[in-house]
This record gives structure tokens, sequence and C-alpha cells, in this order.
């Protein structure tokens, strides 16, 4: 047993849950609302004294989940927890690594720094690691990255007969190709060119491979759903097989489901964001990750 704290903010309760039985932790209470100003109201419910404590906050749709992970870290602090660490099987504010217009803000940096401060350790699951090599190059706490291949190919080796894996772009061979290799499927990349935030161009490479397999779109992220929409257009519209989707990070945004479902067979997701797709469960790795951040109780 850790002994640990399993504290879910709120929207994350399934997950911790989820976590606190494979670390055999203990439940943390905690206590959340809105003034009607829109301020934050927040309690620590549990007795803190010198344990460990697990917070547990996927940082999608991040500007409203800031300030009550803050505020809950900082009280934590105050309460004597011995160490506080984050999980956020979603991670936030990745995307943007660079200042691609003169004036942007890297938010990646301010976001990773402002979380560094208030927190002893992280654990995530595959970040959008583009133009970073290792998370440890923005944040400046000890970190585990946890990865979503073996699972996500697990999944597909299970419930996909003859699968070809295809990649959005070549960013995500090396990912694809692991995926691939655990499914023992073939694989492919797109080429994509991005214009905007909704607008995406896909040419799919022709291969002979899939006229007889079975297509699974593979995605880290899924926002707004074009990538994988255009992809999947371009295959039904060839004559191939109505696509399946596999995706780490459902966020799908807007109308992302409603334009995918006309096109694709089905979509799975991992419950790194608790969505309506979630088919593979990330808790067994990441419990793993957390473990070595842990000392064991006395």
């Amino acid at each position: 047993m850790t002994g640990a704290l399993v504290m879910a903010m709120p929207g994350n309760e399934q997950f911790a849950d989820l976590l606190c039985a494979r670390i055999e932790g203990d439940p943390g209470r905690l206590e959340h609302r809105q003034f009607p100003d829109g301020e934050t109201y927040l309690r620590i419910r549990s007795e803190i004294g010198d344990r460990d404590v697990v917070l547990v906050c996927s940082l999608d749709k991040p500007d409203a989940k800031m300030l009550p992970l803050l505020f809950a870290a900082d009280t934590l602090r105050e309460l004597g927890a011995r160490s506080i660490g984050l999980v956020a099987p979603y991670l936030a504010y990745m995307r943007q690594d660079v200042r691609f217009q003169p004036g942007e803000a890297v938010t990646s940096r301010t976001f990773a720094a402002t979380l560094s401060r208030h927190l002893d350790w992280l654990v995530t699951v595959d970040p959008h690691l583009h133009r970073y090599q290792a998370l440890d190059e923005v944040y400046r706490i000890p970190s585990r990255v946890v990865h979503a291949a073996p699972l996500m190919a697990h999944w597909i080796r299970q419930n996909v007969v003859r699968p070809i894996i295809i990649g959005p772009d070549r960013e995500s061979e090396q990912w694809v190709s692991q995926v691939a290799a655990a499914a023992g499927a073939p694989f492919l990349v797109c080429d994509k060119e991005r214009s905007g935030d909704r607008s995406v161009r896909i040419a799919i490479p022709h291969a002979k491979a899939l006229v007889d397999h079975q297509p699974v779109l593979v995605d880290d992220i899924a926002s707004s759903g074009r990538t994988l929409a255009v992809a999947a257009r371009q295959l039904v519209d060839r004559g191939h097989r109505p696509p399946d989707c596999a995706v780490v990070h459902p966020l799908f945004a807007d109308d992302a489901m409603q334009l995918l479902h006309s096109l694709v067979r089905r979509i799975v997701s991992t419950n790194t964001i608790g969505h309506v797709t979630n088919g593979v469960d990330m808790s067994g790795p990441v419990a793993d990750a957390v473990k070595t951040f842990l000392l064991p109780r006395a």
C-alpha cells in the first residue's frame, strides 16, 4: 500500500477511482463550487497530515480548471502534505511550442512554469511533444510520460480484422509504427497541410494493402476532427471501407463527433478525457508511473 491520498478535481472522479484502487491509496474529499461572481470556493475535507497527495485533473478545457487546481495544490501544501503530485492524463498547452507569428505567446512555457511552481511531480499520457524532445525541457519538476500505443494496439488486435494503421501526418510516423508493430499490422502515413484551425488538406498514399485491409486512422489528439474526417472521406471516395478511428485524447470540440459519425465505422479513445468513445483504460500504466513517486507506507 502506498498510503497516498488520491484527490479528484471536479469531473475526474472516474479516473481517480480507478487510479486509487490500483495504487491502493485512499480517496480524498474536496468541496468545490462557484460564487455568484464567478470566483472559486474550494475546501479540502480530508485529513492531510504528512501524506503524499495525488491530484487527478485531466487538463482539457484548461483555462477553467487551472485556478482551482492551483488553489488545491497550495491548500494541500499549507495543510502539511508531504508531497503533491499531479496526474494529468491529458496535458494541455503543449501545441503552442514556438512563436509562429511575431508577438505570439509561447503558452506551453508559461503553463509549464506555473504548474512547476505548485507541484512536486507530474504524470501524463502522450503529451504533444513535437519541437520539445522531452517534458523536462519545459517542466522543472520530475515527470513520467505514459504511452498509449501498447494498449491501443491491444484494442486493435482484439477488435479489428486485418487492420492497416494510418497516421495523419509525417510527424506521427514513429508513434504509428509502434502501434502497428504491436498490433502486427502494416501501416502508412499521410501528408498533411494545415491552413487554419479548421482547414486541413490530407494526401493518403496509394497502397495495395488498403484493398483487403480494414483502415484504422490513429491520432494522438482529436479536437476539431477535421484531420480524421478529411482522411476518412478520401478513403471512402476511393472505394475503401469506412475506417475505424482510434484516438488517444478525445477532445472532440463543437461538431466533431457529428462530422465523423457519418464517415467512419466506429471511434474508440482512451479515457484520458472522459467521453462516450472511451474504450481503452489507461489507469494501469498511469498507476505504475505514479508508484515511482510514492514512498510505501510504513
